[in-house]
């Protein structure tokens, strides 16, 4: 007979997830980690890059079954082409490099594999893993617990937990369920749209390219995808364009200062999906419930990246739950608004620092100025000295 009782029941298995499952099991809670989905990391949506410190913060050693390619620094352009570079590999020579004993900055991973890699470590930590599995809805009880409803392959399931995690994306369902504000508006979300390419040289930077005339309301990219390949991409914002991403990525790629580069590339894949540019949710917690991830909008809101914000605020919460639990303190939502607090300290205060910069920033309406304040602002989050590096 399955269990039925859990400690944590975490709804979505993406990085977010499945960090928060691992360290809670390691810990000694009893855990279950279920997804909608049969495959692990799809859709694509993410360009898939993360720092070598947020894979160390959360014990995860760097292993070529996910990583695409090492990346060494950062070059960040505006519209004309002008370019400020923070390249490791010269800045700190003795640390970062190719050369044995050396390390990279970052890298580029595949995100099915990291996924897959990911919920590989929270199973082998004790984690019950259900795939194919929708979360219902949950009803928070008087005596601590509350009864989560799922639907296994098409079976319908009661369980008992202490807590629900949510950690199922973007408007996410399971903050739903308790009433949380989980809706995005259409002016903070970032229609995105990549193509893997072959035929196109890096040299081992993530590339970033600003300016309202390529990407409006965001940016484009290019990154090293390894093997030869690469990423071309870009972000849009719906309200600062009629154009969808689309038309803006084949301009991007045939009438920038980057044409020549691109002329003989080959497209060999498509991936889009939204990426939200917004200020972490207001109120991550309910009843017997606490949201992480995406689902908490803990996403980096001026570079849309969510892959360091994830595994890092996985580990917070798991690290909170494993000390409310084990200590029978209550799980009300009073109470767990001791979770959102110590996120705040240790990262999200700084995302709604950087919030209200990017708000600042798009908010002036004159586009050259504009795309002066968001090249300034990039060149110098990228910096060694940046106050934001670690998120």
């Amino acid at each position: 007979m399955p269990q039925l009782d859990y400690d944590v029941i975490i709804i979505g298995s993406g990085p977010a997830g499945s960090t928060t499952a691992r360290f809670a099991a390691n810990a000694g809670l009893r855990v279950l980690l279920v997804d909608k989905r049969q495959e692990l990391g799809a859709p694509i949506q993410c360009s898939g890059a993360i720092s070598r410190h947020a894979l160390e913060q959360v014990g995860i050693v760097p292993d070529a079954e996910f990583i695409h390619e090492a990346i060494y620094g950062f070059a960040i352009y505006d519209e004309s082409g002008n370019r400020t570079v923070h390249d490791y590999r010269q800045l700190k020579a003795d640390e970062y490099g190719v050369e044995a004993g050396k390390k990279p900055l970052g890298y580029v991973v595949d995100r099915r594999r990291f996924d897959r890699y990911l919920m590989t470590r929270a199973e082998r930590a004790g984690v019950d893993v259900w795939l194919k599995t929708e979360g219902l809805g949950y009803t928070p009880h008087p005596d601590g617990h509350c009864t989560v409803r799922l639907q296994r392959y098409n079976e319908i399931k009661d369980l008992t937990a202490r807590i629900v995690v949510g950690a199922d994306g973007l408007q996410s369902q399971v903050g739903k369920w308790a009433g949380l504000q989980t809706h995005i508006k259409i002016t903070e979300l970032a229609g995105c749209l990549q193509f893997i390419v072959d035929g196109v040289e890096t040299e081992g930077l993530l590339e970033i390219i600003t300016g309202h005339r390529w990407a409006p309301g965001g940016y484009a990219w290019v990154f090293p995808k390894g093997h030869g390949y690469a990423e071309i991409g870009l972000g849009v914002v719906a309200t600062m364009t009629d154009e969808p991403a689309r038309d803006h990525l084949h301009r991007f790629i045939s009438e920038s200062f980057f044409a020549d580069r691109f002329k003989n590339s080959r497209i060999l894949e498509v991936q889009g999906g939204g990426v939200p540019l917004a200020a972490p949710l207001r109120t991550q917690f309910a009843d017997n419930m606490i949201l992480v991830g995406d689902a908490a909008r803990h996403v980096n809101p001026i570079t849309g990246g969510g892959l360091h914000t994830a595994v890092a605020g996985g580990k917070i919460a798991a690290n909170f739950l494993v000390g409310h639990i084990g200590d029978k303190l209550p799980l009300t939502d009073g109470a767990l608004k001791a979770y959102q607090d110590l996120w705040l300290a240790e990262l999200g205060n700084k995302m709604w620092k950087l919030y209200d910069i990017k708000t600042d920033i798009f908010h002036n309406m004159n586009i050259p100025e504009r795309d002066d304040q968001l090249y300034a602002t990039m060149s110098d989050y990228f910096s060694p000295t940046s106050e934001f590096k670690k998120i």
